[in-house]
């Protein structure tokens, strides 16, 4: 008796199917090398935010270099008011999904995850604890804000083998701190402690900065200031080795009214890949951000 025939789908699977990588001879796999060379030969570096395996697997298909598995998902998936009530356990779930999804289609991006409020903060032990977490979850390369005493953690980290992006600004896990979401580096005094600070985490070993809603000519100012340290904007102007938005914002989903420095890519297009890819095209010949309209 012959068996019998399997009743299993031969192609996708039953909940949909995460979209084709493009062939493998044309992709190399984003690395701290590679980001390096394009921030030599002027090419500016992409970034999206991602929480799941699915938009991240678009995301790597329509040619976003990096990928963020932000802690701005406290807000946009989860409804809060703020990030600063987003859990290392959350952030451990979420990048794992990302990664996942990621592997699923032989993707190439590279992946940051965000430490969220409160898993850094007490000590640099606790914060290689706390990297260790989302590094065997399958991040590249973990995120931490804000300047000053946070390039020792960096050092310790670093000097352990973790990739380290930092982030200037407006650093919204100490929003209410700043007295809200206002625009920093506004000023002499403030412009020069960004500044110090920005050199002070590159000579730590951090070799990513987000930038946040800093003046577009500070921004420009750091950049050219940070040869080893690559800055990526949002709200902080053209100048900068590359962009990053949410990508909820930039799709326009979000819950509430888009920030000044947010583009709507989904106006003309015809897929969430299409907005993507058109982000993408955007950042890399400089036709977003436009100072004019996205910066201070």
């Amino acid at each position: 008796m012959s068996p019998p025939k399997s009743t299993a789908p031969t192609s996708g699977t039953p909940y949909g199917t995460l979209p084709s990588a493009s062939p493998m001879p044309q992709r190399k796999p984003v690395s701290l090398p590679r980001l390096q060379e394009m921030r030599e030969r002027g090419e500016k570096i992409t970034m999206l935010t991602a929480y799941d395996a699915t938009f991240a697997a678009v995301a790597d298909a329509a040619g976003v270099e990096c990928i963020l598995v932000g802690d701005s998902l406290g807000m946009v998936c989860q409804g809060l008011s703020s990030t600063t009530g987003v859990t290392l356990d959350t952030m451990r779930y979420h990048t794992e999904s990302v990664v996942r999804g990621l592997q699923r289609v032989q993707a190439t991006a590279w992946v940051i995850g965000d430490l969220p409020f409160g898993s850094y903060h007490e000590s640099k032990e606790q914060a290689l604890r706390s990297a260790a977490v989302l590094m065997h979850a399958g991040a590249h390369m973990v995120k931490l804000e804000g300047g000053g005493w946070t390039a020792e953690t960096v050092r310790f980290l670093v000097e352990r083998g973790i990739p380290v992006c930092a982030h200037l600004g407006l650093t919204p896990q100490t929003v209410h701190a700043l007295g809200g979401y206002r625009v920093q580096g506004r000023g002499d005094a403030a412009a020069l402690q960004l500044r110090r600070h920005a050199i002070d985490l590159q000579d730590a070993g951090a070799t990513m900065l987000v930038l946040e809603m800093v003046p577009a000519a500070l921004s420009t100012e750091i950049t050219t200031e940070l040869k080893t340290c690559h800055t990526i904007g949002i709200g902080a102007g053209k100048g900068t080795a590359g962009q990053v938005l949410v990508m909820h914002d930039m799709l326009g989903i979000n819950l509430g009214k888009n920030p000044k420095f947010v583009r709507n890519f989904m106006e003309g297009a015809s897929s969430v890949r299409d907005a993507m890819a058109a982000y993408v095209a955007a950042v890399k010949d400089g036709s977003f951000p436009d100072d004019s309209l996205h910066a201070w």
